[in-house]
């Protein structure tokens, strides 16, 4: 386990009176997600307002990129360590139609909107799995250095593959999902047909023919915060990775490097508990997610990180960045300018396929 970052709020009387039903919780809990950027807008927005108000101890895990395989791992061996993980909606799907998340009911265990809108009105259509309670919606785009693409930046997803137009390295990460997709739109397949033709053995090939062409240029990452690190080093022309991420290296560290919005793939991020908890621990994980996927805590979130909230009552209450000060909006991939050309990821193909496309792609890796 790759700890991170502790989380102990020492609580004062005052601040953190104990909630009637708190003797019945755990007072400590592990939350697993992704790192860098991401997870510091998750402490200012969520465990740091959760910890002052209950005292509880809040241990931070990066492990996300790893959830699916260490819960399998720790369900076998009767051990499950986690209490709260933050997967994406594919990966919450599998956990869940393997019984290796706890199905939430979001009208009794969520919170309802302000105005009394129940939770599954609010979140609508993004609750796509009975285990699954999203908080955001983000997208895998590319970022490209400004000062080494010449006097015409990219403007279509497919330059990634022009290593004439724009020589040097790029990075791709290190998994078959975006990539596949990327691969056959530049290969000529129309957006809308992706999915048809990714389900065939000719389609997958197609696809991995097409990565062909560039692999000897690509640096793979498995980290989000990778490609900002290549792109802020100059190691690299161009990168995919998340939005947020590029958001900080742009706006916050005003590095050389823009955004590519082009065939950005639009995924949900969210919270699934692990089944198996004891009660306690059961008790303290529903809490905290009751907490934090509220309609202030999802909009307060947006001012440490381009991510769009999951809940419609949130979205008026996106402002500012804390700490930039500048509007945030323009910055999100759901707002018009951006969403011009947009792909929509399909979280149940990649729930029923991920497996076996993920291992033919990680072999075409390996030769």
């Amino acid at each position: 386990m790759k700890l991170t970052k502790l989380t102990a709020l020492a609580a004062t009387t005052a601040l953190c009176a104990p909630m009637a039903f708190a003797a019945d919780m755990a007072d400590e809990m592990t939350i697993v997600s992704w790192g860098g950027a991401y997870s510091k807008s998750q402490l200012k927005a969520y465990h740091e307002p959760y910890s002052e108000k209950t005292g509880v101890k809040i241990i931070n895990d990066e492990s996300s990129a790893e959830a699916v395989a260490k819960l399998r791992a720790m369900n076998e061996a009767g051990n499950v360590t986690w209490d709260v993980v933050d997967v994406v909606a594919a990966d919450a799907m599998r956990l869940c139609d393997e019984g290796l998340a706890m199905e939430i009911d979001a009208d009794t265990q969520l919170a309802a909107a302000p105005d009394g809108t129940p939770a599954t009105e609010d979140f609508g259509d993004l609750l796509v799995s009975e285990c699954f309670i999203p908080q955001i919606v983000y997208s895998t785009t590319f970022g490209y250095r400004t000062d080494l693409v010449g006097d015409t930046p990219p403007t279509n997803v497919c330059a990634v593959f022009d290593l004439e137009a724009y020589p040097g390295k790029r990075a791709l990460e290190k998994r078959a999902i975006n990539n596949m997709e990327w691969a056959l739109l530049c290969d000529g397949v129309a957006k809308d047909e992706v999915y048809d033709v990714l389900e065939t053995e000719e389609g997958q090939e197609r696809a991995l023919a097409k990565l062909d062409t560039i692999k000897d240029s690509v640096i793979w990452w498995s980290a989000g915060a990778d490609t900002p690190q290549l792109l802020a080093d100059g190691e690299i022309v161009m990168g995919s990775t998340y939005n947020g991420r590029l958001f900080s290296v742009i706006e916050e560290q005003k590095q050389p490097v823009a955004m590519l919005w082009d065939a950005q793939i639009f995924d949900l991020d969210g919270w699934i508990i692990p089944a198996g908890l004891s009660e306690e621990r059961k008790a303290r994980a529903l809490d905290y997610i009751m907490f934090a996927t509220d309609t202030q805590r999802l909009a307060d979130q947006a001012a440490y990180i381009s991510y769009g909230p999951a809940r419609a009552s949130s979205a008026p209450l996106v402002g500012k960045h804390a700490d930039l000060g500048i509007d945030m909006a323009p910055h999100m991939p759901t707002d018009p300018a951006n969403a011009q050309n947009t792909f929509l990821y399909n979280y149940e193909f990649w729930a029923d396929y991920r497996d076996d496309i993920e291992g033919k792609f990680q072999a075409w890796l390996a030769k």
